[in-house]
Protein backbone atom coordinates (compact mmCIF):
# COMPACT_ATOMS: atom_id res chain seq x y z
CA UNK A 1 0.00 0.00 0.00
CA UNK A 2 1.31 3.43 -0.89
CA UNK A 3 0.80 6.24 1.56
CA UNK A 4 2.46 9.62 1.28
CA UNK A 5 1.77 13.31 1.26
CA UNK A 6 -1.28 14.85 2.92
CA UNK A 7 -3.25 12.43 5.10
CA UNK A 8 -5.35 12.56 8.26
CA UNK A 9 -4.51 11.38 11.76
CA UNK A 10 -7.44 10.02 13.72
CA UNK A 11 -6.72 10.05 17.46
CA UNK A 12 -8.99 8.29 19.93
CA UNK A 13 -8.62 8.83 23.68
CA UNK A 14 -10.43 6.31 25.89
CA UNK A 15 -10.01 4.54 29.22
CA UNK A 16 -8.15 1.26 29.40
CA UNK A 17 -11.06 -0.38 31.25
CA UNK A 18 -13.60 0.36 28.46
CA UNK A 19 -15.06 -2.95 27.29
CA UNK A 20 -17.56 -4.05 24.66
CA UNK A 21 -18.69 -7.67 24.32
CA UNK A 22 -16.03 -8.60 26.90
CA UNK A 23 -13.10 -7.21 24.87
CA UNK A 24 -11.09 -4.02 25.40
CA UNK A 25 -12.42 -1.24 23.20
CA UNK A 26 -8.89 -0.24 22.12
CA UNK A 27 -8.40 -3.77 20.78
CA UNK A 28 -11.72 -3.69 18.94
CA UNK A 29 -10.82 -0.35 17.32
CA UNK A 30 -7.43 -1.60 16.09
CA UNK A 31 -8.96 -4.85 14.81
CA UNK A 32 -11.73 -2.93 13.03
CA UNK A 33 -9.20 -0.57 11.42
CA UNK A 34 -7.32 -3.61 10.10
CA UNK A 35 -10.54 -5.18 8.78
CA UNK A 36 -11.39 -1.94 7.00
CA UNK A 37 -8.00 -1.93 5.25
CA UNK A 38 -6.51 1.14 6.91
CA UNK A 39 -2.76 1.67 6.67
CA UNK A 40 -2.11 0.99 10.36
CA UNK A 41 -3.21 1.67 13.92
CA UNK A 42 -1.31 1.98 17.17
CA UNK A 43 -2.65 1.87 20.72
CA UNK A 44 -0.66 2.72 23.79
CA UNK A 45 -1.25 3.25 27.49
CA UNK A 46 -0.53 6.66 28.94
CA UNK A 47 1.11 7.27 32.32
CA UNK A 48 -1.12 10.11 33.44
CA UNK A 49 -4.21 11.92 32.24
CA UNK A 50 -7.73 13.18 32.83
CA UNK A 51 -10.73 13.65 30.61
CA UNK A 52 -14.20 15.14 30.60
CA UNK A 53 -14.94 13.96 34.15
CA UNK A 54 -11.68 15.55 35.45
CA UNK A 55 -10.71 12.39 37.38
CA UNK A 56 -6.94 11.93 37.41
CA UNK A 57 -5.73 8.55 36.15
CA UNK A 58 -2.12 7.69 36.96
CA UNK A 59 0.29 4.78 37.01
CA UNK A 60 1.91 5.97 40.27
CA UNK A 61 2.39 3.05 42.63
CA UNK A 62 0.57 4.75 45.55
CA UNK A 63 -2.46 5.53 43.39
CA UNK A 64 -2.50 2.68 40.91
CA UNK A 65 -5.29 3.18 38.42
CA UNK A 66 -7.03 0.33 36.68
CA UNK A 67 -8.28 2.76 34.06
CA UNK A 68 -5.23 4.43 32.54
CA UNK A 69 -5.74 6.55 29.43
CA UNK A 70 -5.27 4.74 26.13
CA UNK A 71 -4.59 6.56 22.88
CA UNK A 72 -5.22 4.95 19.50
CA UNK A 73 -3.83 6.68 16.43
CA UNK A 74 -4.65 5.83 12.85
CA UNK A 75 -3.12 7.62 9.86
CA UNK A 76 -4.36 7.16 6.33
CA UNK A 77 -5.74 9.02 3.31
CA UNK A 78 -8.47 11.51 4.16
CA UNK A 79 -11.25 9.59 2.41
CA UNK A 80 -10.42 6.36 4.28
CA UNK A 81 -10.31 8.10 7.67
CA UNK A 82 -13.58 9.94 6.94
CA UNK A 83 -15.21 6.63 6.02
CA UNK A 84 -13.87 4.88 9.16
CA UNK A 85 -14.64 7.58 11.75
CA UNK A 86 -18.43 7.02 11.91
CA UNK A 87 -17.82 3.34 12.76
CA UNK A 88 -16.39 4.49 16.09
CA UNK A 89 -19.88 5.45 17.29
CA UNK A 90 -20.73 1.78 17.78
CA UNK A 91 -17.49 1.13 19.72
CA UNK A 92 -16.94 4.16 21.95
CA UNK A 93 -19.19 5.02 24.88
CA UNK A 94 -17.10 7.86 26.26
CA UNK A 95 -13.85 9.44 25.21
CA UNK A 96 -12.45 11.95 22.76
CA UNK A 97 -11.94 11.61 19.00
CA UNK A 98 -9.90 14.12 16.99
CA UNK A 99 -8.75 14.45 13.39
CA UNK A 100 -5.92 16.52 12.10
CA UNK A 101 -3.96 16.80 8.87
CA UNK A 102 -0.53 15.19 8.77
CA UNK A 103 2.13 14.93 6.10
CA UNK A 104 3.41 11.39 5.61
CA UNK A 105 7.08 11.39 4.68
CA UNK A 106 7.68 7.62 4.62
CA UNK A 107 5.53 4.52 5.02
CA UNK A 108 7.37 1.30 4.30
CA UNK A 109 7.31 -2.37 5.16
CA UNK A 110 10.01 -4.95 4.66
CA UNK A 111 8.09 -8.17 3.97
CA UNK A 112 11.27 -10.24 4.06
CA UNK A 113 11.75 -9.27 7.71
CA UNK A 114 8.51 -11.00 8.67
CA UNK A 115 9.23 -14.22 6.80
CA UNK A 116 12.83 -14.85 7.87
CA UNK A 117 13.52 -17.95 9.92
CA UNK A 118 16.19 -18.09 12.55
CA UNK A 119 18.69 -20.94 12.33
Amino acid sequence: MKLDGQCLRLSIFIGESARLHGKPVYQLIVERARQEGLAGATAWRAMLGFGANSRLHTDKILRLSEDLPVIIEIIDAEEKIQRFAPLLDELIGEGLVTMEPVRVVAYRANPEKYFQTHA
